[in-house]
């Protein structure tokens, strides 16, 4: 059987088609060698389509709903992954996007630079030198981009720069795993070829990736890597770690690592690179006014985010060309089967710097207008409250009070719900949304920074530089900028942070303040569960039950039909299937303790470690194996903790 599993011939540089496309018009099709890659329109044209940013997308919240599954947001169904046993390993993927062990796209990409570099050397290819210049750097940006999909994923990975031909030898060999650490190296490598070779004024602007957003995907991979070997060292998920399955091949039994090194290499880096961005890149001006007034708000919800500094990179949507999405529709109708956890929204301070439970601001949480008031700003700017205009183009559509009774299409998970991203344009209709959906913003850049300096130097203490970018952060959003206050203020044991641990263990203060800074500030943008695996702040969830809002108590008067009747079902009653969590367990809204019968989380969530990687797929132990009905002899290894046996979940659970 041939590996086309692992590395495909390239049949046709523009046969896959993707929703996320950037300024894909016309379809181009035929594509040889001998006819293409001659000019710089024909290196534009390529790298576009191998552009794979999760974007606005189809019937949902768009990327407002990449931070569900977490601590931070939660749907009406559960993710397997927080029930040992029940996430399986797969014999294989029905759609080869789902497969995190593929190579579609890195094989495109290595196909493009093995033509296209030694033309550029040689002079043969039509244009400005700039922009061809670009082009290649784009290519060499989303390879680095596909491997840290794989890194954060799958961690230790095979690395290939060229491409191959379809034989069983030299593919199975060039399926050999290389350490994690290497490959987080090759990243940082593929990254300084980009950011060496592009500008920051691309032809399209910002719609398409400049030379900045390169230098910020740089500290976000070096920052990964460094607090993944930081967290996990002394376990099976790093090189070297005991029990570490690389140990058990032939071609890395006597690998050795000084992972302190590698550690500090990649923190050097991530903050080399984030400083680059954050000198150079103002954040957008916060004016503390509502919605598109207000640009700090408007850079989410804008047509064209071209004019925001902060933003860099972003999609366009243009209903003249069919490209359009949900999302304002959905965060205008309901929760869109959505909401924050009450975990999250109390991480948020009080005005004067303070946590809840250390501020006299703090007005309690019988209301959502209670929850909201005297708090940090991004979350009375972010977060719905009952009764404000859903758009300002209306004086009658109002948001009322959160429709948890829903159909989960649209229903409002937790009673707390979205507001991040919602348009200035009211949709009757879905699917005819036009904002534009940003990728990049720079103020990752600053946050990388501080996170970095604070791991530099051991927890305890920042640089200068991070002062300033820290201050920078907390005065745009209205806080004291002296976070200090915050850090003397802050009782570890008070907080219900996740991310007060790392491996079990409380970590300082500092960092703890840090790591609540980065949660506030990305609320809603999908950077929550990659952020809790490479901190290894899971270990310790247990039974950990998903709170909403305070649904028993002033706000359950708010749920009655027309005769005045209660609509509330709470769980247990007789005769009647429960539509919402008993007050017997708890006065706050449980979304995953309303029915019991068949409800594998009606105990809470709890993790095991295998989970912080995924699975590889049995096929392709399959067709690298000497025996392919006995994975052992494949060349690659699977992930800690996964068995060799499809349909199984973790060992030991």
């Amino acid at each position: 059987m041939k590996l086309k599993y692992i590395l495909p011939v390239l049949i046709s540089a523009f046969s896959m088609t993707s929703c996320n496309d950037f300024l894909d018009r016309e379809p181009l099709d035929n594509i040889t060698p001998e006819a293409f890659f001659w000019s710089e329109s024909d290196l534009a044209a390529y790298t576009i389509k191998q552009y794979s940013f999760t974007t606005h997308d189809g019937w949902n919240l768009g990327t407002w709903k990449n931070d569900n599954d977490t601590d931070n947001q939660v749907t009406g169904s559960f993710n397997s992954r927080w029930v040992p046993g029940e996430w399986r390993v797969n014999e294989s993927f029905s759609t080869r996007g789902d497969d995190p062990w593929n190579f579609d796209k890195i094989r495109n990409l290595n196909y493009f630079l093995e033509i296209a570099v030694p033309r550029w050397k040689n002079g043969e290819i039509n244009g400005t030198e700039t922009n061809i210049k670009h082009y290649i750097g784009e290519a060499y940006f989303m390879r680095a981009w596909q491997y840290l999909s794989k890194l954060q994923t799958l961690g230790d990975f095979p690395i290939v720069r060229n491409t191959l031909p379809d034989e069983q030898q030299a593919l199975t060999e060039a399926s050999y795993r290389r350490p994690r650490n290497e490959v987080a190296r090759f990243i940082i490598s593929d990254l300084d070829s980009a950011i060496m070779l592009m500008n920051n004024s691309p032809v399209g602007g910002k719609n398409r990736i400049t030379r900045n957003a390169a230098l910020l995907v740089k500290s976000r991979a070096a920052l990964f890597e460094a607090s993944w070997e930081t967290y996990h060292k002394g376990t099976n998920r790093v090189p070297g770690g005991p029990g570490w399955p690389g140990a058990s091949t032939a071609y890395l039994k006597d690998y050795t690592i000084n992972i302190d090194s590698e550690i500090s290499y990649f923190l050097d880096e991530a903050m080399k690179a984030a400083e680059e961005v954050a000198d150079n890149v103002s954040l957008t001006m916060n004016n503390f006014g509502e919605k598109l007034d207000n640009p700090y708000y408007a850079q989410f919800a804008a047509e064209n985010m071209e004019g925001y500094e902060e933003i860099l990179l972003w999609r366009a949507y243009d209903m003249e060309y069919k490209e359009k999405h949900s999302a304002g529709y959905y965060l205008q109708r309901g929760g869109g089967n959505s909401g924050f956890t009450r975990d999250f929204v109390e991480t948020f301070l009080c005005e004067d710097g303070l946590p809840i439970y250390a501020s006299s601001k703090y007005v309690g949480d019988n209301t959502i207008a209670d929850v909201k008031a005297n708090r940090d700003f991004r979350l009375q700017l972010f977060m719905k409250e009952p009764g404000e205009l859903l758009s300002e183009l209306s004086d009658v559509d109002t948001f009322g009070y959160p429709d948890i009774l829903a159909k989960q299409e649209v229903r409002a998970v937790t009673g707390y719900c979205l507001r991040k991203g919602m348009p200035h344009t009211w949709y009757r209709d879905g699917d005819y949304c036009v904002e534009g959906s940003h990728v990049f913003r720079a103020v990752e850049a600053y946050l990388n920074y501080i996170e970095a300096s604070c791991m530099k130097n051991g927890g305890s203490s920042i640089d200068s530089k991070a002062d300033s970018y820290w201050k920078a952060i907390r005065e745009r959003v209205g806080l004291p900028v002296n976070y200090q206050q915050t850090v003397a203020a802050t009782d570890l044991v008070k907080e219900k942070d996740w991310a007060v641990y790392s491996g079990g263990q409380p970590v300082s203060k500092l960092l703890y303040n840090i790591r609540r800074e980065r949660r506030c500030e990305l609320m809603e943008e999908g950077f929550r569960m990659n952020d809790l695996k490479r901190w290894r702040a899971l270990d310790q969830v247990k039974n950990y039950q998903v709170e909403g809002f305070k649904l028993w108590g002033s706000m359950q008067h708010e749920y009655v039909d027309n005769q005045g009747n209660s609509t509330l079902i709470p769980e247990g009653t007789e005769g009647k299937t429960a539509n919402v969590s008993s007050q017997k367990n708890s006065f706050y809204l449980r979304p995953y303790q309303i029915i019991k019968t068949s409800n594998l989380v009606y105990d809470g969530y709890n993790w095991c470690d295998a989970h912080y990687l995924s699975p590889i797929a049995m096929q392709h132990f399959r067709i690298t194996a000497t025996d392919p009905e006995n994975g052992e002899t494949s060349v690659i290894y699977q992930n800690p903790g996964w068995p060799l046996k499809a349909n199984a979940g973790a060992i030991g659970y």
